[in-house]
């Protein structure tokens, strides 16, 4: 089980939205270092909070904040984009998939030895249009569908050396990412609540809103989720070096 308390925390995509929601329920619950990452680092009055300057997409960046971080218990990677697209334009999908999928894949593999050291966590923040398509968004929606699959296989990789894997499945959050979309919408505050708490409750699959929360009993107890759970089985018992 992760607990946020006395724990190091680093925060993609901190200064705004979901992320930096997250910064305030991380110190609400007694974190010990939240270290805030963005492209342009912000100030925090609370002590805790360390800026750290971190675009995704940047090779030095990354390499520079893993040099910067000593130990880390938990990664979010929370920093993404969405744009509105209708997959004409093969530079808006690839544009996407550098933040919301390259940008969280070389972060952890630049934040993997801290975490190993700790047996900590790594918690990608995804969207539940990673499970269906959000036409409109549709390359955001591809972006996401494959940091999903990153996300379970990393997970299966990962835990013989005691690091757990969490997806985040959000629906629309009151941000200025889902600005345009008139549905129902609750605040980045409410789901930073629950994304701890899924985290703190070991939830592989964290579903922190009213929208996703009625689709987690369904997909916990699915075909789709039991048959990950059988490609682990076979990867394990496949031999090394095989």
């Amino acid at each position: 089980m992760t607990s946020i308390a006395n724990s190091a925390v680093l925060i993609t995509g901190s200064n705004r939205g979901i992320g930096r929601a997250l910064v305030e329920e991380a110190l609400h619950r007694g974190a010990r270092l939240v270290y805030a990452g963005a492209r342009e680092p912000w100030a925090h009055p609370d002590p805790r909070v360390r800026p750290l300057t971190l675009d995704v997409t940047s090779a030095a960046d990354i390499r520079a904040a893993a040099e910067a971080v000593e130990a880390l218990d938990v990664l979010v990677n929370n920093a993404g984009i969405a744009l509105y697209d209708d997959l004409s334009d093969r530079s808006v999908i690839e544009r996407q998939l550098a933040v919301n999928f390259f940008g969280p894949y070389a972060v952890t593999q630049a934040f993997l030895p801290q975490l190993t050291r700790a047996g900590g966590a790594i918690v990608n923040n995804l969207s539940l249009n990673s499970l269906a398509p959000l036409p409109i968004i549709a390359g955001y929606s591809i972006s996401k569908a494959a940091a999903f699959s990153l996300t379970q296989s990393l997970r299966a990789l990962l835990a013989g050396q005691g690091v757990s894997v969490h997806a985040v499945l959000t629906g629309p959050v009151d941000t200025d990412m889902s600005r345009g979309l008139r549905v129902p919408k609750p605040s980045a505050a409410s789901v930073a609540v629950g994304i701890w708490d899924g985290l703190e409750r070991d939830e592989e699959d964290i579903f922190p809103d009213p929208m996703s929360s009625a689709m987690a009993p369904g997909w916990r107890n699915g075909a789709v989720k039991e048959f990950e759970r059988q490609c682990v089985a076979m990867t394990a018992a496949v031999p090394a070096g095989s």
